[in-house]
């Protein structure tokens, strides 16, 4: 029965996903978008742990792209969104059971959204520097340069999507860690 719970709160969290990438976006001047499925992608971690949290955010982010017709950063995102849920899951996790107070899974997700956010920066930054130099027809230091170049303009951008991610993640928080596929042990923070 645990399993079956974990695996349909799964398929909810990468559909509410990808859901949350499409619906509402804001174009960005780099041919990207500012998107609220960041919040999900770190729930996904801190709901259903590192792993199964970094498969379901990684799917629901990357469905999301294939459906908004960017099917060229699928891969990329995949990757890029899996690793940020696993990071965020990791350090929340941790948080939640080494310090004992009801701040535990505030303190969590706040550090765990900005590693995991820091990582989805990053992440695009270097594929975006790659693609750039890709499409220069050679990976040479000059072609990097310049790719690396041209991709730090999506940087801010980013960062604004990644620091909603977080706050969105923290409002949600209480409510959605009751669909907790381990039930008690988070539920138990709110009771005190």
């Amino acid at each position: 029965m645990q399993n079956t719970k974990k695996m349909v709160i799964a398929a909810l969290m990468a559909a509410l996903t990808c859901i949350a990438t499409m619906i509402i976006k804001f174009p960005t001047p780099t041919m990207g978008y500012i998107h609220l499925g960041d919040g999900f992608v770190l729930m996904c971690g801190v709901l259903l742990g590192p792993w199964a949290g970094a498969l379901a955010a990684g799917i629901g982010s990357m469905f999301a792209d294939i459906f908004s017709g960017y099917a060229s950063w699928a891969i990329a995102t995949l990757l890029i969104k899996a690793l940020t849920a696993m990071i965020a899951g990791l350090i929340f996790h941790g948080f939640r059971n080494n310090l004992h107070q009801a701040a535990a899974p505030y303190i969590g997700i706040i550090t765990g959204g900005i590693v995991g956010e820091a990582i989805m920066v990053l992440g695009y930054f270097l594929f975006e520097t790659g693609l750039a130099a890709a499409a220069d027809g050679s990976f040479s230091a000059a072609a990097l340069a310049a790719g690396a170049a041209a991709s730090a303009a999506g940087i801010p951008f980013n960062i604004v999507q990644g620091t909603v991610g977080i706050a969105i993640s923290a409002l949600l928080m209480p409510v959605l860690l009751r669909l907790n596929p381990e039930s008690e042990p988070a539920r138990s923070v709110y009771r005190k």
